[in-house]
């Protein structure tokens, strides 16, 4: 009975082990935390061949060869034939707000009723408790831009850290963009007998480009008048909605327009002319046919997800892998994204490979999945890189993170912290190889 009495509880104490629900965020960790013998990739395009991380009270302390660590250290770990990272940042996501999709409403909440949502923010919805956190962390990616949907402005997006037990820890950047949809410039007609995509059969709709265009004259005219409502000293009655963008003007928020197309980001950068605002196109598909104008003009690119077909017919049909070499050759600030809803971003790095065999270096391509994507999201004082007084946010890799065969994540740390692996998909890996004996 006894014996049976330590194996119950042993069973139970293993369950425990792997039930994601029993996974909990780490503590705070106070004190010293040393990297060593590792292949630094910094994240800046410097690379420090046997080197040293040390960390203190969450923030890095010193990074480079021949640091000293005292005998007494608490936590050492030694990282001699592996590659250690900045923590990765998926810089455009639906993320603890869209769970399994449209056939169970109650795990969504990532779109509004209405056309103008610009009061909606989305980290107030942010589910920290969502099984796909603990998948992207095990991938490496430590941070994500949270954006809300619907309608033509969307309301404001932040950047939360992966690791949290509700949305008050996980805010990392509060409300750090105001999201516009653009209005489509572009009349696809209906190959299926109708016109603009409503299905086979259906009456051709309104002219969409002169839709679009009136779209677009009524959000200019809402920015018009809530700078002249900002330019105001006092209100007798708040409005939430103009209010909403103070930051805007300010230039404490970015201004993400989603767009793809040249015709779209023309209108994008005329946004950031008539009102100054910092800008940043989402998508961005053919952004490379103007590159010099969005260096010109200052505009940062979030690039889609670059695993695709492109947009027009006649691209190249690898232009989507070619794309983040020719923005960085003009001189353009862009991050690559995975915006992919079958494999929910998990392949954030593998995209970033990618464009690494198309003409964009390997360290290019680190950054533009760490650095650039902190720039952009407005977190580079604190994240992106493995410099001195930035966040210990840090992934120690057995193999090249970029590369889909040896990328194994073996340790990850957020502000300091050594967070969880440990995922659903891996639990169930666990659980049927046990029911079919396969070791």
């Amino acid at each position: 009975m006894k014996k049976l009495s330590i194996y119950i509880a042993a069973s139970l104490l293993s369950m425990a082990t792997f039930a994601q629900d029993d996974v909990y965020p780490a503590p705070a960790y106070k004190g010293l935390l040393f990297i060593k013998n590792a292949t630094i990739h910094v994240g800046n395009g410097q690379v420090i061949e046997n080197g040293t991380i040390k960390v203190s009270n969450g923030k890095i302390e010193q990074v480079g060869a021949g640091i000293s660590i005292p005998a007494d250290a608490v936590k050492v770990f030694d990282a001699a034939g592996k590659h250690v990272y900045p923590g990765l940042i998926l810089s455009n996501s639906d993320l603890g707000l869209h769970e399994i999709g449209s056939g169970v409403r109650a795990s969504n909440d990532y779109a509004e009723i209405g056309d103008n949502n610009a009061s909606v923010r989305s980290i107030v919805a942010y589910n920290t408790d969502s099984k796909v956190i603990g998948v992207l962390r095990s991938n490496g990616i430590l941070l994500a831009g949270v954006d809300p949907q619907g309608g033509t402005i969307s309301g404001s997006s932040s950047v939360v850290q992966l690791d949290a037990w509700n949305w008050e820890d996980a805010a990392y950047k509060m409300e750090n963009a105001m999201n516009f949809n653009m209005p489509s410039l572009f009349n696809r007609p209906n190959p299926f007998g109708g016109g603009g995509g409503r299905g086979f059969g259906a009456p051709a709709p309104e002219d969409p480009v002169k839709a679009g265009l009136e779209k677009i004259a009524a959000v200019k005219a809402f920015f018009r008048e809530a700078k002249a409502y900002l330019s105001e000293g006092n209100h007798a009655e708040k409005n939430l909605k103009y209010e909403a963008t103070k930051g805007l003007f300010t230039k404490q928020q970015k201004f993400f327009v989603h767009c793809d197309i040249v015709k779209e980001m023309l209108v994008a950068i005329d946004f950031a002319k008539e009102f100054g605002f910092d800008v940043v196109i989402v998508g961005g598909s053919e952004s490379y046919q103007i590159a010099d104008l969005l260096k010109q003009n200052n505009i940062a690119v979030i690039l889609g997800q670059s695993h695709s077909l492109p947009t027009a017919v006649d691209d190249d049909v690898d232009q989507p892998f070619k794309t983040p070499a020719m923005l960085q050759k003009a001189g353009v600030l862009f991050s690559i994204n995975d915006g992919d809803e079958t494999t929910r971003y998990r392949n954030l790095a593998f995209n970033a490979g990618t464009a690494a065999s198309y003409g964009l270096g390997k360290e290019e391509a680190l950054s533009a999945i760490t650095l650039n994507a902190a720039k952009i999201l407005g977190v580079a004082d604190k994240a992106g890189s493995l410099e001195v007084g930035k966040d210990a946010n840090i992934l120690i890799c057995e193999g090249d993170i970029l590369d889909m065969r040896t990328s194994i994540v073996t340790n990850a740390f957020i502000q300091g912290r050594q967070v969880s692996l440990e995922n659903k998909q891996k639990q169930l890996n666990e659980r049927y190889k046990s029911k079919y004996g396969i070791k």
